[in-house]
């Protein structure tokens, strides 16, 4: 299997601010940062209006190292201590299937695999140890 894994902090309407810290404090330079307003819109779903400037994803890099940043969607549940999850981006498809399955084993899904519109392979799972994955593929990965 070929991927990579990245520490991927969640927070709760700061996100902004976090990625303007770790610019000033660690020299990270900002690859991309998304908000929930930016995307695209769904008929069936009425964007609140106070998710539309959270952060939906940010990647920055720290020398060699990638760090991905989001805000939480609001309403959901925060819980301080949780903030922290791990991102696995494989370089295949049926990578992200097939870790994604092993990983709920005994765990518990936290969002099915499916397609969205930044991966044709993203879900969430809480493994059988608590840790949270997010597998995504990237769109441009082979």
């Amino acid at each position: 299997m070929g991927f990579h894994i990245n520490p991927y902090i969640m927070l709760d309407g700061r996100a902004k601010e976090a990625v303007e810290f770790y610019k000033h404090s660690l020299g990270a330079n900002i690859v991309g940062i998304h908000t929930y307003g930016e995307m695209p819109q769904s008929p069936e779903f009425q964007l609140p209006a106070e998710a539309k400037d959270r952060v939906l994803h940010a990647r920055l890099t720290i020398g060699n190292t990638e760090l991905m940043i989001s805000d939480i969607f609001p309403g959901q549940p925060y819980q301080l201590g949780s903030q922290l999850t791990i991102a696995l981006i494989p370089d295949h498809e049926d990578e992200a299937k097939e870790v994604y399955e092993k990983l709920q084993e005994d765990g518990q899904v936290v969002m099915p695999m499916q397609e969205t519109d930044w991966s044709p392979a993203y879900g969430q799972v809480i493994d059988k140890f608590g840790v949270t994955w997010q597998i995504s593929m990237e769109i441009d990965a082979n």
